[in-house]
């Protein structure tokens, strides 16, 4: 048994999932996330989500715990929803938002300008004397981690200097320069 799928998942109060036709449906106060499935059973019984699989075909046990975390984050998206926080590195890196819209100048000749997924919402924190941060926050896990990896591709950290786009919180490798 994957050890990650026989474990039940708990719904907290204020949720609803809905199983039906090969789909699994789950709304609560902050949106509503829908995800097919195969291979596997899926079970709501007093308050838990129950991930089953019928035999022990490689699919099956690869699938299993697979959708058990895929409804695991959809449940916690739509209860308390996924931040994510990038930082701006460098000098003259600068960002802005209006609306859905996102304006980064990154060092290049021109701005790079963005339009997000309305589902995603962003927040720039420009301070002085301390590098901008971009705050994005959904209820998909996916998604908010796809528009976080499209934004940091644009200008990601170099080992030298440690210039760049990165996450709030990451290590980077760094290396020394040239010696002399």
């Amino acid at each position: 048994m994957s050890r990650i799928g026989k474990s039940p998942i708990a719904i907290p109060a204020g949720v609803t999932v809905d199983v039906k036709d090969g789909e699994i449906v789950v709304k609560g106060k902050l949106g509503e996330l829908t995800q097919k499935f195969d291979t596997v059973s899926i079970k709501v019984e007093d308050n838990q989500v129950i991930v089953e699989r019928s035999s022990d075909a490689k699919e099956e046990r690869a699938k299993h715990g697979l959708y058990r975390s895929l409804i695991s984050n959809m449940i916690a998206g739509v209860s308390e929803g996924f931040t994510l926080a990038l930082e701006l590195v460098g000098v003259g890196y600068r960002a802005s938002n209006q609306g859905q819209r996102l304006d980064l100048a990154l060092g290049f000749s021109h701005n790079i300008i963005i339009d997000v997924a309305p589902e995603v919402s962003i927040e720039t924190i420009s301070e002085k004397g301390k590098n901008p941060i971009l705050k994005l926050t959904s209820f998909d896990k996916q998604l908010v981690g796809q528009v976080a990896a499209k934004i940091r591709s644009y200008r990601k950290p170099e080992p030298y200097k440690g210039k760049g786009i990165k996450f709030v919180g990451e290590e980077l490798r760094r290396k020394a320069g040239k010696s002399a």
